[in-house]
């Protein structure tokens, strides 16, 4: 199940998200992440070593579950910034 998830982010799973979250400037290796939580946006640059990270990817079974597999735009995941800044502190990916 997780493959799964995976192979839909690598094939461009995203939600859509105002313009301005989007941007020419993710390098190689990352793709754009938005958090979202009680009216609360913030943009995040992941590496792609974290699509190995358990607590990352229970945040995109979530974004699974709320979103579907029908997002464009931004990848979306449903918590807050301050949370998922926690994950990717706390993360050794």
């Amino acid at each position: 199940m997780l493959r799964s998830i995976v192979r839909k982010i690598q094939k461009g799973l995203t939600q859509t998200v105002h313009k301005s979250y989007i941007n020419e400037d993710i390098r190689e290796g990352y793709f754009a992440v938005v958090a979202i939580k009680d009216g609360e946006i913030k943009r995040f640059m992941i590496g792609l070593k974290y699509l190995s990270d358990p607590a990352f990817l229970g945040l995109l079974d979530q974004a699974r579950e709320e979103y579907g597999f029908k997002q464009q735009g931004i990848l979306a995941v449903p918590c807050g910034p301050q949370e998922l800044q926690n994950i990717l502190d706390g993360s050794r990916a």
